[in-house]
């Protein structure tokens, strides 16, 4: 009997309707609550800008002051995009539950239409409150253009494109495809963006010497017996800058592990040396809450004065002229040795011996042309900036270039793999060399 009713169904084409069904439904629910988020407005239509709710492939949007064009004069990828005007939004009604790494959006104007601003926000408590993301993007070409943000943001989020100049000009939206928290959007594998590149010491949180402390907004392996960071990497790009002003706001780092002393900001008080950022505050602009974060004295090393505010300084500000250019950066620093020369003399040790001053600083920088492209963008070609600098008065003045080494000598310096997510044939390449831009 059981038998018979399911020959009918399939004769009359039901169970392969029902397979379709239960196919598309459950790449909705998987496109809207894991993995990668890709929504290219395709599916749903609104002819009108009136605020409406429309059902898309990935789940329910707010189109307020916004409708979907298929027009000639409508920038998009495919047959439709959403077309914005005024102050309007689109903004998801539905929750991811996998956070959001790294978000792109497609945006171009609208006919001949003039240039248009807007803006990414997104939210961790079902809508009630919203924060921005990254910094105010300008549309400026009708050919579709691609803005990353990268809001690290775990749990549960949604976000919303906020248009901002309030002006009748029109935008086009595209294609925005939101990755899962601790993925960067095709970059190696590992488990944070902010190494994409590589974990240098295999940094984990079975060791005290070398733990690992995965934070959005960058990754850290620790040194408890140091009291200082041995390296810590960040990504930067555009979205990471915006105009929040710097919070002062150093702390000890109560999330280090038990056993752990927690450094705290007046360790280094009338010792002659900063509190010297690794990821530093300029490179965290986009919120208050990012910027804060780079205050945590886990970020900090012993640096002299004239290192810090001087060579040092004058290569981090070369580095966002970069991301200015359009790159994106993937950088890794930290100290070395034992016995670095500040305002007060030489010290291997302050804070009653909690924290050692290293004798040198350095630096590794992989600028990527194409932002969002992880390793996959990493060529023979790629240009890596490394520096080793001496922990010492005197070198305020000094040209960063002065200081270029290949990695392979900081490899030898510090004994750790550095860039070990990239191909080992191009490894070999980028990393005997010594910049020359």
């Amino acid at each position: 009997m059981i038998a018979n009713f399911w020959q009918k169904l399939y004769r009359n084409g039901w169970v392969t309707g029902l397979v379709i069904v239960l196919l598309i439904t459950f790449n909705t629910l998987f496109s809207a609550k894991g993995a990668t988020t890709v929504e290219g407005f395709e599916s749903g239509s609104k002819g009108s800008y009136a605020a409406a709710d429309v059902t898309l492939s990935t789940g329910v949007w707010n189109l307020n002051d916004a409708l979907i064009g298929n027009l000639a004069g409508d920038a998009k990828s495919g047959t439709k995009s959403t077309r914005i005007r005024n102050s309007g939004r689109a903004t998801m009604k539905f929750n991811r539950t996998t956070g959001a790494g790294t978000v792109t959006i497609k945006h171009g104007k609208y006919g001949s239409d003039a240039n248009t601003t807007w803006q990414l926000w997104c939210s961790t408590n079902s809508g009630s409150s919203w924060s921005q993301i990254g910094s105010t993007v300008t549309t400026s070409s009708t050919t579709l253009q691609t803005a990353t943000f990268t809001p690290n943001i775990s749990g549960t989020v949604r976000c919303e494109v906020r248009k901002t100049d309030g002006t009748s000009n029109r935008t086009n939206i595209d294609d925005i495809t939101i990755t899962d928290y601790g993925t960067s959007g095709g970059g190696g594998g590992s488990a944070s963006v902010h190494l994409t590149m590589g974990n240098p010491s295999s940094a984990g949180t079975s060791n005290l010497n070398n733990y690992l402390l995965d934070k959005p907004q960058y990754a850290v392996g620790y040194n408890c017996s140091l009291g200082r960071p041995n390296w810590v990497s960040w990504q930067l790009n555009n979205s990471w800058l915006g105009s929040t002003p710097r919070q002062d706001d150093f702390r000890a780092d109560t999330t280090l592990p038990s056993g752990c002393y927690q450094v705290k900001s007046t360790d280094f008080s009338g010792s002659g040396f900063d509190r010297g950022h690794m990821t530093p505050s300029a490179d965290r602009t986009s919120t208050v809450a990012v910027n804060s974060s780079t205050f945590l004295m886990s970020n900090m090393i012993a640096q002299a004065p004239d290192n810090n505010q001087g060579v040092w300084a004058n290569l981090e500000n070369y580095s966002r002229t970069l991301v200015g250019q359009g790159k994106e950066l993937h950088i890794i620093s930290g100290g070395h040795g034992t016995g670095g020369t500040g305002s007060n003399g030489t010290s291997n040790t302050i804070a009653n011996g909690n924290v050692t001053v290293p004798n040198r600083t350095w630096k590794i920088i992989v600028v990527l042309d194409t932002p969002g492209s992880g390793v996959s963008g990493v060529t023979t070609l790629t240009r890596v900036i490394a520096v080793n600098i001496p922990n010492a008065q005197g070198v305020r003045n000094d040209d960063w270039r002065n200081y270029r080494v290949s990695v392979d000598t900081l490899e030898s310096l510090t004994g750790y793999d550095f860039l070990s997510e990239v191909p080992t044939s191009i490894q070999s390449v980028i990393e005997a060399q010594i910049d020359s831009f």
